[in-house]
């Protein structure tokens, strides 16, 4: 089989590279279309996963149009070479244009209800809709749910194991309190007229009053923030995520990561409450807070710090969590390789357990 995958920020890239090499180990060839946002490019090469750069992000509504015409352009030509039977992206409109000109199957995966605009550009010439379980809307007949999370196709403890030496990397020992702060761009399509953490550099001198505080961003930072930031290989954020005492920021992936990992996760944004992920982990797990403004939150944070059993508490609500869901990627694998031809007339595959569901 010829898949071809659609990859266009950095939470994609940990989202598909199991099932790359999944599908490679089993004898199926694997194009990859890459874009050049954040550190898509960097993880990519750290994986040493081939692919095709066929775009680099530019800020605006109108950019991202323009991005979307030229990088379907550039699929619908590579995809007439490699001739794929399966094209597969998260909510790329890009896959389910070029896959519905070429009469191929397209498998698009989204966990962000409020992605409207996208939505709208690649529902209607899909063929297969994946959805976590907890997703909000209902998407009709293409939908097909299952029980897990996006993070769990990579942050399954079948695919991840925490290495302690990205502590060393930051002068960190092994049980100092410190907190990871995420902050965004705010220039995602979904994101525009949202915020998150208004007065920043006051909130990281709030959050010192607990220990060490280290940034990831998602762009340059203020130059009262630079001290702050964090300077490890991007594809060891999760190893020090799970060694982390609290992750606090307004990414909503790195966010879910956190709290697949058993580290107490505070959520800052004002789409706090839209996204059926982050109520489950909230209402059902306790594993995330969500909160609109930063004010609010630091209450959490405070309550949270002056937790004696904070880690040991969180350990089990993951291992309880982890009970209920699935292995993504073994889901994702088995999905692939159930796919019935374009020619068969099925909508969705029947040979999925419903154990899956």
């Amino acid at each position: 089989m010829r898949v071809l995958i659609d990859i266009g920020h950095p939470a994609h890239v940990h989202f598909f590279k199991n099932i790359i090499w999944c599908l490679q180990k089993k004898g199926h060839q694997v194009m990859v279309i890459s874009r050049d946002k954040d550190v898509v490019i960097d993880l990519l090469n750290a994986y040493g996963i081939q692919h095709t750069v066929l775009s680099k992000v530019k800020s605006g509504k109108v950019n991202l149009f323009e991005e979307w015409a030229m990088r379907a352009f550039k699929t619908f030509k590579i995809s007439k070479e490699f001739n794929p039977d399966i094209l597969m992206g998260i909510l790329s409109p890009p896959v389910a244009h070029v896959a519905w000109m070429l009469r191929k199957k397209s498998v698009i995966f989204n966990d962000t209800e409020h992605a409207v605009i996208a939505q709208k550009l690649t529902y209607s010439l899909c063929d297969i809709i994946c959805t976590p379980s907890c997703y909000k809307k209902d998407e009709g007949k293409k939908q097909l749910k299952y029980r897990g999370y996006h993070e769990l196709a990579y942050l399954h403890p079948s695919y991840f194991t925490p290495s302690s030496e990205v502590l060393k990397d930051l002068g960190v020992e092994m049980g100092e309190p410190f907190t990871i702060l995420r902050l965004i761009s705010w220039g995602a399509h979904h994101d525009i007229g949202q915020h998150g953490i208004k007065n920043k550099l006051a909130f990281v001198q709030e959050l010192k009053n607990f220990g060490k505080v280290f940034i990831s961003s998602e762009g340059p930072l203020d130059k009262e923030l630079e001290e702050y930031q964090i300077r490890v290989p991007p594809e060891k954020i999760h190893d020090l995520l799970y060694y982390a005492t609290l992750y606090v920021g307004e990414g909503a992936t790195m966010a879910v990561e956190s709290a697949i990992l058993g580290t107490p996760s505070i959520y800052i944004s004002t789409l706090a409450g839209t996204m059926g992920n982050f109520s489950e982990l909230e209402e059902k797990y306790g594993l995330v807070f969500n909160y609109s403004d930063s004010e609010s939150a630091l209450e959490k944070i405070t309550e949270l710090f002056n937790d004696s059993e904070l880690k040991r508490t969180w350990s089990l609500k993951r291992a309880a969590l982890l009970r209920d869901k699935v292995d993504v990627t073994e889901f994702m694998v088995k999905l692939i390789e159930s796919l019935p031809g374009k020619e068969s007339g099925a909508l969705l595959p029947s040979v999925l357990d419903e154990s899956y569901a």
